[in-house]
């Protein structure tokens, strides 16, 4: 396949990297541990910590880990949100030879109980507001050895009443819990402070992480990333945003909303931050608008990564546009579509245009995305990154023509090594010459841009007409009185399916009337909403995406008629 996105790309841009430079991870690791010790590596409710200190306290924790007797590549569960304990474990499980398996700190018992069986995880790192999740199937587990973190841990030598007012209010929000067995994370850095981190010889094709997909399409299940796959994805990376980084002479500084746990954060935040020696701003509660824009406002950041919610979230809040901007070069959208009402106003105020991005849990997660010296909006997810093939198939597995929509396959050394422990599931998305079959439903131009037209389960047949929800949402999100919106397709006995818009309203005087009369506008008959529902808030996972599945499952019989 001749690689026609190549000539989109910058000059001096490579088109290929090479993964063999690092046996793993944990040696790209260790040598930023050493090239950056001095610099601060993260920060969270104003207390830092240096990549020196992150080295050293990854080694006292993966040698307690190594202390406990579990086996190279053991699965060791991590369920926090973006505290400083997050990188200090994930390194300490890496260092040790152990896999680490993220989980959703949000987690219902029952979820938690599968991913830690699916996993077979043998040991878990846990804030303490979470760990009556815990308790209450841990006795149905092979959970063996548990380490209990807390916020204000980490926070020692910080003086001031707001860091003792934060302390004091997030202890009233920890549920009780009995776990007799577990051993406090200060407590277990101080053990293995006595002892000494035995190196583990790693190999390439190694498991890193298992990324538990969103289970959108059925039962959860862990994509096997290697550490060819990691270092892979972060020179992709590298090499990606030099163009847009090559004039910032000093340390670079990333905000870091997006949970840790979510791929998203774990590679272009904290693994590409290591990488670079860069300083994350940890967020851990970016729901909480108003704090998260009080916490900008120390610093002058470089790259917010988001979702398009994210970011419209932002942009509504009345102090987002004080805030200093002169720094900010990068922010990639990813996720979930960028609407672009949301980047023009975002470049207004800004002055940085959003660079949408494409990937999954199943490949690191950067597949494509929009150069980043770019300032206009394409509305596509860009071009391959280096390394990458990128596909479009037809039903039977063929390429489509130039043009025409097909299911987005994807092939290069951020590809996973498969879905653990499900060789059938693995069949299913792999094909014999080693592409990863998307579920997204994309087009090819003539210069090598993708753009995203669905997902193939979330397409809408009207009257054996396609109808794309991203396409409806992103124009009925252009209207003024509009906050946020999203489109399924309903049962409809004339016509199959009919569309239905849930619109959370930025106008309160908005009425179903006048969004009818611009959608009727804006969209062809078999297009147009059938039905419109306004909602106070629509249904979002953690990391901000709009949830479709969940409107869609709700019960029948609701749909009121619109016109």
């Amino acid at each position: 396949m001749e690689k026609i996105w190549l000539k989109s790309y910058p000059p001096g841009m490579l088109t290929e990297i090479d993964t063999s430079q690092y046996r793993s991870l944990v040696q790209l690791m260790e040598e930023s541990f050493h090239k950056f010790a001095d610099r601060n590596a993260y920060v969270c409710m104003d207390k830092f910590l240096t990549y020196a200190e992150v080295d050293a306290y990854s080694k006292r924790l993966g040698a307690w880990l190594q202390s406990r007797g579990m086996k190279k590549g053991a699965r060791v569960a991590v369920m926090m949100p973006n505290v400083l304990q997050y990188p200090i474990a994930i390194a300490a499980i890496l260092r040790a030879g152990y896999t680490v398996v993220n989980i959703n700190p949000l987690y219902t018992p029952r979820e938690l109980e599968h991913q830690l069986n699916d996993s077979g995880s043998e040991a878990i790192l846990i804030l303490e507001n979470f760990a009556t999740t815990l308790e209450q199937v841990l006795g149905r587990t092979q959970v063996k050895h548990i380490v209990v973190a807390s916020m204000g841990e980490m926070l020692g030598g910080l003086k001031g009443a707001l860091v003792n007012f934060v302390v004091r209010s997030v202890k009233k929000m920890v549920p009780p819990f009995s776990l007799p067995n577990a051993v406090r994370f200060k407590d277990a850095l101080s053990q293995g402070g006595r002892m000494k981190l035995t190196p583990v010889s790693l190999e390439p094709g190694d498991p890193a992480f298992l990324q538990y997909t969103g289970g959108t399409t059925g039962v959860s299940k862990g994509a096997t990333l290697t550490h060819r796959n990691l270092v892979a994805n972060l020179l992709q990376n590298e090499a990606w945003s030099k163009p847009a980084l090559g004039n910032v002479s000093e340390q670079i500084t990333i905000v870091c909303a997006l949970p840790l746990y979510h791929i998203f954060a774990l590679t272009c935040c904290a693994m590409w931050g290591t990488r670079v020696g860069a300083l994350n701003i940890l967020i851990p509660n970016p729901r909480d608008i108003g704090g998260f824009i009080k916490e900008l406002s120390k610093y002058k950041f470089n790259m917010l990564p988001a979702v398009n919610t994210l970011y419209n979230a932002l942009l509504n809040h009345p102090s987002f546009g004080n805030l200093d901007f002169s720094a900010l070069k990068i922010c990639n959208g990813g996720g979930m579509a960028v609407q672009q009402a949301v980047n023009d106003k975002w470049l207004k105020v800004t002055g940085v245009s959003i660079i949408e991005g494409y990937g999954l849990s199943e490949t690191s997660p950067v597949a494509t995305c929009n150069r980043a010296d770019s300032s206009a909006f394409t509305g596509t997810i860009g071009l391959p990154v280096p390394s990458t093939d990128i596909a479009i198939l037809d039903d039977d597995g063929n390429e489509v023509a130039l043009g025409q929509p097909g299911e987005i396959a994807i092939r290069g050394p951020q590809v996973m090594a498969g879905y653990w422990n499900r060789p059938d599931e693995t069949a299913k998305v792999m094909t014999a010459d080693g592409y990863f079959k998307s579920g997204d439903v994309g087009v090819m131009d003539e210069n090598g841009f993708v753009k995203i037209v669905d997902r193939k389960k979330d397409m809408i047949l009207v009257s054996g007409f396609n109808v794309y929800p991203n396409e409806l949402e992103g124009v009925i999100a252009l209207h003024p009185g509009v906050l946020e919106c999203a489109c399924i397709g309903v049962p409809d006995e004339h016509s199959g399916e009919a569309v239905k818009v849930f619109v959370v309203r930025k106008d309160p005087n908005l009425t179903v009337e006048q969004l009818m009369a611009y959608c009727k506008e804006q969209f062809t008959g078999y297009k147009k909403p059938k039905y419109i529902e306004f909602r106070e808030e629509l249904p979002k996972t953690n990391v901000g995406k709009i949830l479709r599945r969940m409107l869609r499952d709700e019960p029948p019989g609701q749909n009121k008629k619109a016109a």
